[in-house]
């Protein structure tokens, strides 16, 4: 009897200027199989890969490092949380695995921090998987725009967005838009808190979101660089997104008409109940890319 063949994921640490980066890689059977450096979304972790990673690890490799503030990874409590900052490190942690190469899967925060990546490295970047990723401003919901606009200084912004790192609101983002709550497993949204109540890291979060508007700002940059380098790219997006509706996936094909796109009758966390449409797309994506 045979049998299918079972992932080997690993699961390391590696310091990065101080910051233990936590990150899970799986070993395919071909030394030379492409490589996909997989970006988490907020407010998640590599962990939100898990079943991507077993069901595509065995013929590629997939890296899903987590940011500091998230996941297990640890930073020390000075560090300044911002989207450069997690760029930053996310640039060494690439450096530190000897990468030169690879495929980029964004997703929610993952854009910001993949975007900067490829500004300062477009020589690593072999092709794009966007799934609900945004880089263009008609891809904010109304209620990401209000979001973006907290300030400091305003008054009751920061127990705005304290308000989203509640088990509820947590537990929201999974739930909104999909068609069939039954599919979505409860330990996505109950890990995600587990590690939001962690000290520290609602305070990192807060600082984060007051920083969300460094990346609209950025978005005519990163639409640029699209135009310029024109990677390869797979958009595939939940279209009830409750933060980056279908406008913004239908964006990306202004700046890259060549994009491969699918809409999926989801919402934000379309990896959770479309992972049966979603893996083979980036599947026979990878193929034809890695050349």
């Amino acid at each position: 009897m045979s049998f299918p063949v079972v992932t080997r994921i690993v699961h390391r640490r590696v310091d990065v200027d101080g910051v233990e980066v936590f990150y899970r890689e799986s070993l395919p059977e071909r030394a030379d199989a492409p490589v996909l450096l997989l970006l988490h979304g907020f407010p998640s972790a590599s962990h939100q890969f898990r079943r991507l990673m077993d069901t595509l690890g065995s013929r590629y490799r997939l890296i899903a490092p987590d940011y500091p503030g998230f996941g297990h990874t640890r930073a020390p409590e000075d560090f300044v949380y911002s989207f450069d900052r997690l760029a930053d490190v996310t640039e060494g942690f690439v450096r530190a695995l000897g990468l030169s190469r690879f495929v980029m899967y964004v997703f929610d925060f993952g854009a910001p921090v993949g975007f900067r990546l490829a500004e300062r490295h477009p020589e690593w970047i072999a092709g794009l998987v966007v799934q609900n990723g945004n880089a263009y401003e008609e891809g904010l919901s109304q209620g990401a725009r209000e979001f973006v606009a907290l300030r400091p200084e305003t008054e009751g912004a920061e127990e705005t967005i304290r308000g989203l790192l509640t088990l509820e609101g947590t537990r929201g983002q999974y739930e909104t838009g999909t068609r069939d709550p039954e599919l979505l497993a409860p330990d996505g949204w109950t890990l995600d808190q587990h590690f939001l109540d962690q000290p520290g890291r609602k305070e990192a979060q807060v600082a984060l979101a007051f920083d969300y508007h460094s990346n609209v700002e950025r978005y005519p940059a990163w639409q640029a660089w699209l135009r310029k380098h024109t990677p390869p790219a797979l958009i595939v997006w939940g279209r009830d997104d409750m933060f980056f509706p279908e406008p913004g996936a239908l964006a990306y094909l202004r700046d890259l008409p060549g994009a491969e796109l699918h809409l999926l009758d989801t919402g934000h966390f379309a990896l959770e109940d479309k992972l049966p449409e979603i893996a083979p797309l980036i599947a026979g994506f990878l193929d034809r890319s890695w050349t």
